[in-house]
């Protein structure tokens, strides 16, 4: 019979009161000589036991464990479950699926005991007031609607990494106009600035330059000297240096995952409503951060300099096929500004258009390059005039005004070639 630690320190207690050994080992459940034993050592059961060291099942991998090591040492970036999968072609009927935790399990403890040398990552201390990092993340995944209409898919967050104060901004896409609104309204609602400005290597911040290498781009230069901060990037693939942002935005999507659940609803009537309700999640998680901030309040200085634009202008000229080219995608525009040359501001969501200082059209802007959006009612009378160009023109399809016109379109087609 197995002796318990329980019935070990019934023994003890036993002895202790009145020290008659039978006795106690009578009540302790135990056989004299077994009680005189663990009186002798003064040890439990459960300190007497040796860690096992072999093996209580057979070692299915025992026989291709050579080849497996093999391969570690030759390629030390395979995956396990893409060596197993191959362990499974090569000798079929071998393994079973079921069997895959268990080789992963066996190749992460060679790994740790026989596996080359891993990366150290050192952890930072950070110093108030010194730096804000910037990132870009998609919150697709909380499902949020505008009328039955999908959101901006992405959020420009910023982060003092001191004291996590943090705010984030709507947006479309890493551009650059999308970047500076974001840092401009965190600064500005803080009303005071770090020394240095953290991006990772995003087009919004950087270009190309060959060999592996970015450098940060001209507008984003210009960006930076405006709000007298120092630029900083991390390491190409390095996310790990911009650590804080990186850890933070999973804890930011649960929270505001969990503001919807109490909200009881995903839907918002605009996307003003939507920031002012995001507006409200930050400056909540952001009270119980204002002792660190209030630190790093003191050695910031204070925001002042004027707030940038939302925008960038340019002026082109409209076609003779009543549109213009902005930022290599094709926008119609009313056909009386034909020849002129107009003023565009470019937003990140949206382009105005003005001609001699007056707003004349806002459209929705296209993302990606060589889109293109046609509104009919710039071109129609013209159309009417020349219907035999409506077969062939080039943005046909952006003139149907709905699905319903398409298939009519094709019916009177067939009908007429009939």
């Amino acid at each position: 019979m197995v002796v318990t630690d329980a019935q070990v320190r019934k023994l003890m207690e036993e002895l202790s009161k009145h020290g008659k050994k039978e006795l106690a080992a009578m009540r302790s459940g135990m056989d004299p000589k077994t009680a005189r034993q663990y009186r002798r050592e003064g040890k439990l059961p459960s300190e007497k036991r040796r860690p096992r060291t072999w093996q209580t099942r057979e070692d299915s991998f025992a026989e291709v464990w050579d080849e497996v090591v093999a391969r570690l040492s030759e390629a030390p970036t395979l995956e396990a479950k893409a060596l197993f999968e191959h362990l499974c072609e090569q000798h079929p009927g071998r393994f079973a699926e079921g069997q895959l935790r268990t080789f992963q399990r066996r190749v992460r403890q060679w790994r740790a005991q026989h596996g080359p040398d891993r990366e150290v990552f050192f952890g930072q201390e950070h110093r108030p007031g010194e730096a804000m990092q910037t990132d870009f993340t998609h919150i697709t995944e909380l499902q949020v609607t505008l009328a039955g209409e999908a959101v901006p898919p992405m959020l420009c967050h910023c982060v003092l990494p001191y004291s996590n104060w943090e705010w984030a901004t709507l947006c479309h896409s890493e551009s650059l106009l999308a970047l500076r609104r974001g840092v401009q309204e965190a600064l500005f609602r803080l009303g005071r600035r770090p020394k240095v400005h953290q991006t990772d290597n995003s087009t919004a911040a950087t270009h190309h330059l060959g060999s592996g290498k970015r450098a940060f781009n001209d507008e984003y230069m210009s960006l930076m000297r405006h709000l007298g901060l120092e630029p900083r990037t991390i390491a190409i693939g390095q996310k790990h240096q911009n650590g804080d942002i990186e850890a933070i935005h999973g804890a930011l999507k649960r929270r505001l995952e969990q503001h919807l659940l109490l909200r009881g609803s995903r839907e918002f009537a605009s996307v003003g409503a939507l920031e002012v309700w995001l507006a409200d999640v930050f400056d909540r998680v952001n009270r119980g951060r204002q002792k660190r901030l209030s630190e790093e309040m003191t050695v910031m200085r204070p925001m002042d300099v004027s707030r940038l634009p939302e925008f960038v202008e340019e002026r082109v000229r409209v076609s003779r096929s009543s549109t213009i080219r902005v930022r290599r995608n094709v926008y119609s525009v009313p056909s009386r500004l034909i020849g002129e040359q107009v003023r565009v501001r470019v937003y990140e969501d949206r382009l105005e258009i003005l001609f001699a200082g007056k707003p004349q059209l806002v459209v929705e802007r296209l993302r990606g390059r060589h889109g293109h959006r046609i509104d009919y009612r710039h071109i129609i009378r013209s159309l009417v005039r020349k219907p035999g160009a409506f077969a062939r023109y080039r943005y046909r399809e952006d003139l149907f005004p709905s699905l319903s016109f398409r298939r009519a379109y094709d019916a009177l087609t067939d009908a007429f070639a009939s």
